[in-house]
């Protein structure tokens, strides 16, 4: 499988470059002209791009490409509406070349509550997190919003906080709703998910949240 990815050089995006070439996919990693990317490998085609806002740009990236895998997001608060920009630019350019599977990252608290939460989690740490970060998640809707009424065959994986830490492969999962009591994954083992949905059916069209 070729697989292109957005947001190459960040945590998430980086590990997904990283898995994909491990397992023997193709990957089209799509960087900044600024940046200093600099990961060679004999199944690794580096695009470098402008920026995200014009379809027309990514296009090249996309071609030969089976699926898209983006881990586009703000990386604090002062870097504004990323999310949103960027992934309409992405499926643009994917509707004008006719690649149809995405896997996109968005964030846990989009998700609904669970029954079950914990006491912490419901009275205190999502409602810290949705008031700390407003702006961001406010482009995460629009982002998913988009994707979800986008013509593609979309999964969106979302995370709660996420970590430096090492692939673990063991994370609980859940497809169409939020997993209860649950408060970080590492970015490595969102990767690892990203990539697992890409061949499971019963993530296809689903928000799918994972954590510990």
């Amino acid at each position: 499988m070729k697989i292109t990815v957005f947001g190459a050089t960040g945590g998430i995006g980086g590990q997904v470059v990283e898995q994909a070439l491990a397992a023997g996919h193709k990957v089209a990693a799509v960087v900044r002209e600024s940046s200093t990317y600099d990961v060679s490998h004999p199944s690794l085609q580096v695009f470098r791009v402008p920026g995200l806002k014009d379809p027309e740009t990514l296009r090249p990236a996309l071609d030969g490409s089976t699926a898209v895998v983006s881990g586009v997001g703000a990386r604090g608060r002062k870097d504004g509406p990323v999310a949103s920009g960027s992934t309409r630019s992405i499926l643009a350019a994917m509707a004008a070349v006719g690649v149809h599977r995405f896997v996109a990252v968005s964030a846990i608290p989009l998700g609904p509550i669970p029954p079950d939460e914990s006491f912490l989690n419901r009275r205190v740490v999502l409602p810290m997190i949705n008031a700390f970060a407003a702006d961001v998640y406010a482009d995460l809707r629009l982002m998913e919003a988009d994707i979800m009424s986008s013509s593609t065959e979309w999964t969106i994986v979302r995370p709660p906080k996420l970590t430096g830490k090492s692939l673990t492969g063991k994370y609980r999962v859940s497809i169409g709703d939020t997993v209860p009591r649950t408060y970080s994954i590492s970015r490595a083992d969102v990767a690892h998910l990203m990539l697992a949905a890409l061949d499971n059916p019963a993530m296809l069209n689903q928000p799918v949240s994972a954590g510990y």
